[in-house]
């Protein structure tokens, strides 16, 4: 009864109390994935490490795990049990697969540990010849560029949060982990620009990750703006679902984009802020240019205001 029960992930919830206790649900395809998705990781992790140990320090398998805790928590737990009646439970939900467990999962750095994981029968004779085709390598190259990435997580983000579109997501479960898909697969996209783990190039200077951030922030506030600012409930389930809060219809929206503005604004600042510090912090090392006659050096180190100069 109780597997029944955990199986059942559109249990019915009365209040916040009965969310705690009844609201938590075992989603077979989420906890399958996520299951092989670890086990995959940690094989490849521990197979890489043997020779990539400063690529690959614990920290990293750490976040990884917890990107997918936390995409689990989103989906499992009294959060994804709420969705239909609390809208914040909804933009919650909305931000951890947005925001957290992906930026989480890629300072894993995984696509070494991944394909390391997997069998080798597999690499060499399935995911090798594959990506070896020219069609698929210029498929990939304009799906992966920033640009493209950039465009398809907002258009995401704003489309999905039209009242038609959102309205949409209850008549159907299979549209609402639709939804949830293009979340997370256009979001992930997102933070791989941002953070770049090894062994990824950037594809664009370090510098425009700023106004990259900062663009996108500007698209959330207007989102969360709108909800907070709009003075009806734009959503009509919400309207309609039964109270299991104090919170009022407007309340819950007002208090759902608050939440959307404030947290998501958080998470894009920080890294803007960090790079832009690093952008404008005096450099130490800069590259050489080889002269003729003389070996190359690889760095040189320029000296700041104070120091003694060499000798």
């Amino acid at each position: 009864m109780i597997l029944l029960a955990l199986l059942d992930a559109d249990a019915e919830v009365h209040s916040l109390d009965d969310a705690a206790v009844h609201g938590w649900s075992l989603p077979l395809v989420p906890f399958v994935g996520l299951t092989v998705l670890l086990l995959l990781y940690w094989r490849g992790l521990l197979a890489a490490r043997k020779t990539r140990e400063l690529e690959l320090p614990w920290w990293r398998a750490g976040a990884f795990t917890a990107g997918c805790a936390t995409m689990w928590l989103a989906l499992a737990s009294p959060i994804d049990a709420l969705d239909d009646v609390l809208l914040v439970a909804h933009m919650t939900q909305h931000f951890i697969l947005m925001s957290i467990a992906p930026p989480l999962m890629i300072l894993g750095a995984p696509v070494v540990p991944l394909l390391r994981g997997l069998p080798r029968w597999l690499v060499r004779g399935v995911v090798g010849p594959l990506m070896s085709l020219r069609w698929v390598h210029a498929v990939s190259r304009f799906v992966t560029h920033p640009a493209t990435i950039w465009l398809a997580m907002n258009l995401s983000y704003i489309i999905w949060h039209i009242p038609g579109m959102f309205e949409l997501t209850f008549t159907s479960e299979r549209i609402h982990d639709f939804e949830h898909l293009c979340f997370f697969i256009t979001s992930l996209g997102f933070w791989w620009v941002v953070l770049a783990p090894w062994p990824a190039e950037p594809r664009w200077p370090r510098w425009s990750v700023i106004p990259y951030l900062l663009v996108a922030d500007l698209v959330n506030t207007a989102l969360s703006g709108t909800l907070m600012f709009s003075g009806k409930v734009l959503y009509p389930s919400y309207a309609a679902a039964e109270r299991v809060s104090s919170l009022t219809p407007l309340q819950d929206q007002i208090a759902a984009g608050g939440g959307m503005w404030v947290f998501n604004s958080i998470v894009m600042l920080i890294p803007a802020f960090f790079l832009t510090i690093r952008m404008l912090s005096p450099r130490r090392y800069a590259k050489k240019k080889p002269v003729a006659g003389k070996p190359a050096q690889r760095f040189v180190v320029i000296p700041e205001k104070g120091d003694q100069p060499a000798r």
